[in-house]
């Protein structure tokens, strides 16, 4: 049986049409991160909110907590970079049916240390014991991350142009997405058959991405556009941000990819296409430079490697 994300229960089509729907609402919604002007200073605050998804039904069949808190602070101050801020503070909510410490001792642990690695601080969170609403031993996971950005030094994509070049970070696994089509392949024996490729914590970019800004200084313009590779993979990710006239084509060819994607296609005879619309296959976060700051990018990126072009077209992306 072919498998993909539609069937293994997400909709990813439902949520872009509830984001456009909302758009409507709300106009500003959309990026990967808000942008809301501090009235009076130079600066916007830019605010994310996240959660780790069903990657926490992998924590619980394995009875480990000490990870999906790094997860959190990830998939959150990941987005925040993307719009070109600094990560100041985190926020965490913790819901479970009946509160374990030991457990939350744990998951709390890792959003420290997740907080650490973003150099944010955790000022606080919520913790709420709603008996009946979940299983026991069961919890769900939402973070809140709030950054700074001088205005004008935004990254929002609007100036990505034909002849730019892709750049991308390499991930550390799945990070947080395609779980629940993860459990739909492999089901729990699997899971726990490759229990350390796909519990391994998502990659936290903000120190090197904060890196990379202060060593391009006035050239730090050219970067165009930043992508977290999350829900969506690489159509969706990518091409909410390109401008009209702008087409974007990926080079699969241009990384290796992580073999535990190949193990999940094979296993549930999962198409290609969605692969790439549902996992990230290796690549966490894509830079969209000009082409003549390409080489500065990548030499203060040492992982990093170009994926691909910017050509003129219809908007979309062309992984080939």
């Amino acid at each position: 049986m072919v498998l993909t994300y539609h069937k293994a229960g997400v909709n990813i089509d439902a949520g872009n049409e509830l984001v456009r729907r909302i758009k409507k609402m709300a106009p500003a919604i959309g990026g990967f991160s808000g942008l809301f002007p501090l009235k009076g200073t130079k600066y916007y605050l830019v605010s994310s909110t996240d959660g780790v998804g069903t990657k926490l039904k992998l924590a619980f069949l394995l009875n480990k907590h000490d990870t999906v808190g790094i997860d959190l602070v990830a998939m959150n101050v990941n987005d925040l970079v993307c719009c070109g801020a600094t990560p100041l503070f985190f926020l965490d909510y913790y819901a479970c049916g009946k509160l374990d410490v030991d457990q939350a001792e744990k998951v709390v642990k890792g959003i420290v240390n997740g907080c650490k690695q973003a150099n944010s601080a955790l000022l606080g969170g919520e913790t709420a014991e709603m008996p009946g609403f979940y299983k026991n031993g069961e919890y769900d996971l939402a973070g809140f991350a709030v950054g700074i950005v001088e205005k004008g030094q935004e990254i929002t994509g609007k100036n990505v142009r034909p002849g730019d070049v892709l750049i991308g970070l390499p991930s550390s696994g799945p990070h947080s997405n395609g779980y629940s089509l993860i459990r739909k392949v492999f089901g729990d024996k699997g899971l726990k058959k490759y229990a350390a490729q796909l519990s391994a914590p998502t990659k936290i970019y903000v120190k090197e991405v904060l890196h990379l800004f202060e060593k391009l200084g006035k050239l730090r313009s050219s970067v165009a556009a930043i992508s977290h590779i999350t829900g969506g993979g690489f159509y969706d990710n990518i091409e909410r941000l390109l401008p009209k006239n702008c087409r974007v084509i990926v080079k699969k060819s241009s990384w290796t990819v992580p073999p535990i994607f190949s193990i999940i296609q094979k296993t549930g005879a999962v198409p290609e296409r969605e692969m790439y619309r549902t996992f990230n296959m290796g690549i966490g976060m894509v830079f969209i430079v000009r082409e003549h700051c390409a080489a500065k990018v990548l030499k203060h990126l040492p992982s990093s490697r170009l994926i691909g072009t910017v050509v003129k077209g219809t908007v979309g992306v062309d992984v080939v």
